[in-house]
């Protein structure tokens, strides 16, 4: 008999909490883009430097709109689902004899 606790649900994480997760990601994108464009700011007199932290924080918003609406696909998990004892009965008896359509 397997330990670990048995799935009695395939249903994904509510609505609430993927869109806390995925705001979350998006703030998390935007909250880099601000260092960018002050370290962009801080370093003019470098202007490679200061172009390499504007052509970083260009995209962010564009990266962070998509990740933040993209809806996480289902796992695929191997779970510990429950099997009625009745169930296992039944399928063991039909194996070893002659089942209906043999």
């Amino acid at each position: 008999m397997s330990r670990s606790p048995v799935l009695i649900t395939t249903a994904a994480p509510s609505a609430d909490d993927q869109l806390a997760r995925r705001r979350r990601k998006y703030v998390v994108m935007m909250a880099c883009r601000i260092p960018c464009l002050v370290l962009a700011g801080l370093t003019a007199h470098v202007w490679w430097l200061a172009l390499a932290f504007l052509a970083v924080s260009v995209p962010l918003p564009w990266a962070a709109v998509l990740i933040a609406n993209d809806v996480p696909a289902r796992r695929t998990e191997r779970v510990n689902r429950f099997r009625s004892p009745r169930r296992a009965l039944t399928r063991s008896a039909g194996e070893g004899g002659q089942g209906v359509g043999k």
